[in-house]
């Protein structure tokens, strides 16, 4: 039975851009195919956090400096010296690559006729990267009002992995209430909380560390992080 190479990823209004960026680039070197939604927060976020001006309505992948699908690749995180502090030539990590790269589809926010609305378009799970507080809420309690929240809504009622990834710090009791009723649906909140332990020198091992936990949640085989014991 062939892989399934559809992965579902969403960027919505939290801050922490870079993760969804890094992510793209990895999921796509590593030969699958991502189905992108990005909300006006997220678009906004972008534009604070890495200085990029995206157009939801007529988006492409040089809107986030990735150039051609076919062309992603490692190097590419060069975008983000400059925009976040991260070092491409010091960094302890490496991306993993499997044959050919993925490409990239890009459905508006609002088109809730896209595929990844529905449960019969098949994929290998979903990721919000980074969750905000607002698409948590309509996650949690089952009240989507857009495509994102529409198709986190299918992979719970499909039961394919879903994975939130919230930044917020400190969080408040309905939030906490938010996590805990969508870690009971099925979700797995995987916070931007990155771990120290695998011998961190740049911003980057910082950021890998979470994309290499997101893709383990999706059995992506990575070499993002160095494991515990290794």
């Amino acid at each position: 039975m062939a892989v399934n190479k559809n992965i579902v990823l969403a960027i919505t209004g939290a801050s922490g851009a870079v993760y969804a960026v890094r992510l793209l680039e990895v999921l796509v070197a590593a030969g699958y195919d991502v189905h992108l939604s990005i909300s006006a927060s997220g678009r906004d976020v972008i534009r604070e956090e890495l200085e990029l001006q995206i157009d939801l309505d007529h988006f492409q992948a040089t809107d986030l400096l990735l150039g051609e699908a076919a062309g992603a690749g490692d190097s590419r995180i060069e975008m983000l010296k400059t925009a976040a502090g991260i070092s491409s030539e010091d960094s302890n990590v490496l991306s993993v690559s499997q044959g050919r790269p993925g490409e990239i589809h890009y459905y508006h926010y609002r088109d809730t006729s896209a595929p990844i609305s529905s449960g019969s378009f098949l994929t290998r799970g979903m990721v919000i990267c980074p969750c905000s507080g607002t698409t948590l809420s309509a996650v949690a309690n089952a009240s989507s009002s857009n495509l994102i929240q529409r198709a986190a809504e299918v992979h719970l009622k499909e039961r394919r992995p879903l994975v939130l990834v919230p930044r917020e710090s400190p969080l408040s009791l309905p939030q906490l209430d938010n996590m805990r009723a969508a870690t009971a649906a099925g979700a797995v909140v995987l916070p931007a909380s990155p771990g120290w332990y695998q011998g961190v020198q740049t911003i980057r091992d910082l950021v890998d560390f979470i994309v290499g936990r997101i893709c383990d949640q999706l059995d992506i085989e990575n070499t993002l992080i160095r494991r515990w014991g290794s």
